[in-house]
């Protein structure tokens, strides 16, 4: 009764925001839940920068429309499958996770939605729970599942805090300055590794 819990951007694909920042020049886009611990702040910021540019949620997905699935992402959601329960654990949203979603699969998804006006206008966001990767894995401790959990952000901290084991994935330098007692890993292969020795203790 194993079960890995990941998170998806930055872990297993691309950071969305910043390959739309990229696209639309608009630099204020680029922040992330690495630089920024505070979810709620952070998508107020976005969706103000989105009003002001007059962009809405078609602007969004025909750059994910675009985007690929990490290299080895798909390899290596396979192989959790293969040997153990997976559940993705994200901060993204249903409208923008589906295509990234086929090509890995279809795994399991835990996020959030938007909220879209007829103009395709994002006028506001919905959590599905406040701190639901955190509740997410302590359910499943509940429910007697032993758990490993890997990210990369400020908001995967309290989730890697919450499983028996908890993995950082190619985080920034401030992220593992200030939460030293996650274990470092920087590819597939050390993260695989890290599963594997954690579910054999």
């Amino acid at each position: 009764m194993q079960i890995v819990c990941l998170d998806l951007e930055g872990v297993l694909i691309p950071e969305i925001w910043i390959n739309f920042a990229e696209l639309t020049g608009i630099d204020a886009l680029r922040a992330t839940t690495r630089d920024v611990p505070d979810y709620d702040e952070l998508m107020r910021r976005r969706l103000a920068i989105l009003d002001e540019h007059d962009l809405g949620l078609d602007d969004i997905q025909q750059v994910i429309g675009k985007l690929r699935p990490l290299e080895g992402a798909g390899d290596f959601v396979e192989w959790i499958r293969s040997r153990y329960q997976l559940v993705i654990l994200s901060d993204t949203f249903y409208e923008f996770a589906r295509p990234l979603m086929r090509q890995l699969g279809w795994p399991t998804l835990f996020c959030h939605r938007l909220e879209v006006d007829g103009r395709k206008r994002i006028t506001d966001y919905h959590l599905r729970m406040k701190d639901h990767k955190r509740a997410a894995v302590e359910a499943l401790r509940g429910l007697n599942f032993q758990t490993v959990a890997a990210g990369d952000s400020y908001n995967d901290t309290s989730m890697l805090g919450a499983a028996h084991t908890g993995v950082l994935f190619c985080p920034p330098r401030n992220v593992i300055d200030e939460f030293p007692q996650f274990q470092v890993t920087r590819n597939y292969a050390e993260l695989q590794q890290a599963i594997e020795q954690a579910f054999r203790g």
